[in-house]
């Protein structure tokens, strides 16, 4: 086995090409990686705009006290042919372009209106109330980079700048498979105690939906070579990363392992890691495509996944994935399981007051199977190989998992 310093540098190493991309009608976009550049193909506003109601005016007239009314203003008009001369002013609505020869816009509220004038009641600084061109952006200024994910402020800014269908990547497609004759699927009946129910399965769906991948459902499987083999190549042919859950360890009956070497002839990345949970992982690559065979209990292949399955699948998409590590106080004590291997233990993680603290109330103690101890604000304490028991009030790290 390596330890996990090595196995992030092999998962590093691997070569991945990302996938191809696609047009979708900006509506669709929601949630995808942006394939391209977006830059400004103008200034917007484009003109002196009018930020709010009120009456474009030349601000040194406010001297004046009182400037004669021209004419109306509505927002979309025309504004060819208007002109605002000295002392007068010109009403002027929300977005409407500014008149020629105005500065400022004094609010509606500031003036009086008597006949065909205003009488200025309280004065505004020149150029008061102006949006400027360019204020939202300026022609040829990058406003979304490549490998953006879309989210309601960007489709606001594509819709206007009249974006109709953005270039995205495509969505990298994660087939998911459990193996194990103990296996239940879901809403399957049950005829012995020894059955357990599927849920790794939709745990990690959940995962690639989260992060932008394209979940393939391949059921579960007995543990059978023949049955797994069978199973294996056709995720293969339909998935750009294959994830399979348990048969991966050193018992009679953990085939998974065996058919990725023997039968599908896979250059296997490595095997084995010292940690906790999870040591008995597998990765491996065929041609273009990616295995990852993960435990089966439903906490280490959670965990897992999140290890070694994000990165690929970032990388697929043209984008890195970092852990999203924070220091936390930790406010109770934790005894490490390990003493030669990098552990990863479920804790409650809370920021307040600027600071995050770290616990374990309601955590369970016990084997890697407790997927209940995932639940709430959650994170990971990460401690190192060379790292030993923590007491209350330590600064640790914490890999943020909501």
């Amino acid at each position: 086995m390596i330890n996990f310093n090595e196995s992030m540098e092999k998962i590093e190493a691997l070569e991945v090409e990302a996938v191809g991309v696609q047009k979708l009608c900006l509506p669709q976009t929601h949630g995808r990686v942006l394939a391209e550049n977006i830059i400004a193909q103008e200034n917007s506003p484009a003109y002196p705009t009018a930020a709010m109601d009120g009456y474009a005016i030349i601000g040194s007239d406010q001297e004046m006290g009182k400037l004669k009314i021209l004419q109306d203003n509505p927002a979309g008009h025309d504004t060819e042919g208007l002109r605002v001369l000295p002392g007068t002013a010109i009403k002027t609505f929300t977005g409407a372009l500014m008149p020629e020869g105005a500065d400022t816009l004094i609010p509606i509220e500031n003036v009086t209106v008597e006949g065909d004038y205003i009488v200025i009641g309280e004065r505004v600084p020149t150029g008061f109330s102006v949006r400027p061109v360019g204020e939202n952006f300026k022609k040829g200024e990058t406003l979304i980079k490549r490998g953006a994910t879309i989210d309601f402020a960007e489709i606001g800014v594509m819709a206007s700048l009249n974006i109709v269908a953005p270039l995205v990547v495509q969505k990298p497609k994660v087939a998911i498979l459990a193996t194990g004759s103990e296996v239940l699927e879901l809403g399957e009946c049950s005829d012995n105690p020894a059955q357990i129910r599927s849920s790794n399965n939709y745990t990690l769906e959940a995962l690639v939906l989260k992060h932008g991948g394209e979940p393939v459902q391949m059921g579960s499987v007995h543990d059978e070579r023949s049955v797994i083999t069978f199973a294996m190549k056709e995720a293969l042919r339909s998935a750009d990363i294959v994830v399979t859950t348990g048969g991966v360890s050193v018992g009679d009956y953990d085939f998974v392992k065996d058919v990725i070497r023997d039968e599908l002839g896979c250059d296997v990345a490595f095997k084995g890691v010292l940690i906790k949970p999870g040591q008995h992982i597998m990765v491996a690559q065929k041609e273009n495509r990616f295995i990852v065979a993960l435990p089966g209990f439903a906490y280490s292949s959670t965990v897992t996944f999140i290890l070694y399955v994000l990165p690929i699948l970032y990388r697929l998409q043209g984008r890195e994935y970092t852990l999203p590590v924070v220091n936390a106080r930790l406010l109770d004590g934790y005894r490490k399981k390990t003493k030669n291997k990098t552990e990863f233990a479920a804790c409650n993680l809370r920021l307040i007051d600027g600071e995050y603290l770290c616990d374990f109330s309601g955590k369970r103690r016990g084997s890697s199977a407790i997927m209940t101890n995932m639940l709430g604000d959650v994170g990971l304490l990460w401690l190192d190989v060379a790292e030993g028991d923590k007491e209350a009030g330590e600064v640790v790290r914490v890999v943020r998992l909501k």
